[in-house]
């Protein structure tokens, strides 16, 4: 690593977390490579332009692509520390098995091994199952036998190999990754340490080591957790409608208990980690893991819910027009990925084609499953003139500031529960038609 303490770094990667953490690095003053395989992300990347919904994030690429910091390329180049951020999805085979596809890490390891030295820092980031940074340090062995592996040699190696996973909420991605604590996970110790030193350079949270594998649980821990949390609270919503009561107001009344704090039930649970890893878990020990496997069912079978219920609503009024408010995973982003909005939106889209229009004000057009399905893409202010049922999905804050005067007349099925002054008449409708389609 350079004496100057700026080490040259390449981020393989520029998706929802590879492009702001190569955009951070680069703010504290090393020169970052970006690498992506689209031509159309470098070139974007390269005009100081950004292909991502993130608070911020613009004017900052704008900044250190203008200051020669950062730069984006499709073929790898020497480095001193490699940080790789690709996706890490699964795949579900016809028995239900949800296993772990880590062919994107593997593939980035391949493409970095050729130009690895002595001396260079290699950090996987990307949420994966326990054991991948020790199979990516295996391959890279195979493919270097020239060079001293860590945890393969009993000489001092000539490589650092770590894991360090993000924590960052989507709107808030380039302050978390700066404020927020780090589990660096070495193959070693001394990995580690190596690895400390550098997110040291722009990380002001606490950077705890532990070992990879440690370090790998941890974060699938974390958003496991989260997951069996929010499925309470899905499965209280289906169980409140059923018994006709306000589940907002009963979560409200029981907050005020000093040990409970059940979250906000909604159509279901998305994005690329909270929907995805505590899979990873379950497919690592799968007769261990009853109760992840289960809050992974309910929160899914929430979005089924949520479909029989709108169903029932719109075809209790057959003249309705009606508006889904939202496509995104969550408030105030462009991110579809796994987003049970966009599930639920499109089922609804097949059954009731032109009496449907979906309001999404973070993108420009609807996806691709909305084509010729005679559902038409309007704004917020459109959906509250022409449409009569508005079925809320996603709580953005250009919903949220609606007033009462302009939604009292609307027959509203409100998912996200932002509109608690809605008339309740309106939801006990919405509560009696979900039991009769039970």
């Amino acid at each position: 690593m350079k004496s100057d303490n700026k080490p040259s770094v390449c981020v393989v990667g520029l998706g929802y977390i590879g492009l702001p953490t190569a955009a951070v690095i680069a703010r504290a003053g090393c020169k970052v490579l970006g690498l992506d395989v689209s031509q159309k992300v470098v070139d974007t990347i390269n005009r100081g332009e950004i292909h991502i919904e993130e608070v911020d994030l613009d004017g900052l690429v704008q900044g250190v692509v203008a200051r020669g910091l950062l730069s984006a390329a499709i073929e790898v180049a020497p480095a001193d520390v490699f940080v790789i951020a690709v996706p890490t999805p699964f795949e579900t085979n016809e028995t239900g098995d949800h296993a772990p596809d880590i062919s994107y890490v593997l593939a980035a390891g391949r493409t970095i091994a050729p130009v690895l030295k002595a001396g260079d820092v290699v950090i996987l980031e990307s949420t994966s199952p326990v054991g991948t940074t020790e199979k990516m340090r295996d391959m890279i062995a195979e493919m270097r036998p020239d060079l001293k592996i860590p945890g393969l040699t009993r000489e001092t190696p000539d490589i650092s190999i770590a894991y360090c996973p993000e924590r960052v909420l989507p709107g808030r991605i380039l302050e978390e990754l700066t404020n927020n604590d780090r589990s660096i996970g070495g193959i070693t110790p001394r990995c580690a340490r190596k690895a400390l030193a550098f997110y040291k350079r722009f990380v002001r949270g606490e950077c705890v080591t532990t070992d990879a594998r440690a370090a790998e649980m941890t974060k699938l821990v974390e958003n496991a957790y989260r997951d069996v949390n929010i499925a309470f609270a899905n499965e209280l919503s289906i169980v409140a409608d059923r018994m006709g009561l306000d589940v907002w107001e009963v979560i409200r009344l029981a907050n005020r208990h000093p040990r409970v704090n059940i979250l906000s039930p909604g159509p279901g649970v998305g994005g690329h980690c909270i929907a995805v890893d505590p899979w990873f878990i379950v497919h690592s020990a799968p007769e261990e893991t009853p109760l992840i496997r289960t809050a992974r069912g309910v929160n899914d079978g929430k979005m089924h819910h949520v479909i029989a219920k709108a169903e029932a609503l719109v075809e209790a009024h057959p003249d309705a027009r009606v508006a889904c408010l939202g496509l995104a995973f969550k408030a105030n982003i462009d991110d579809f990925r796994e987003s049970p909005a966009r599930f639920v939106a499109s089922r609804l889209a097949r059954k009731f084609g032109n009496r449907m229009s979906v309001v999404e004000p973070y993108a420009d057009e609807l996806p691709l499953e909305f084509t010729d399905s005679g559902v038409t893409h309007i704004d917020v202010d459109e959906a509250l003139e022409t449409c009569d049922i508005l079925i809320v999905l996603v709580d953005h804050d250009v919903f949220r500031v609606v007033p009462l005067a302009e939604r009292a007349d609307k027959l509203v099925y409100d998912t996200r529960g932002i509109w608690p002054d809605q008339p309740r008449v309106v939801r006990e409708e919405s509560a009696k038609l979900a039991l009769a389609a039970g």
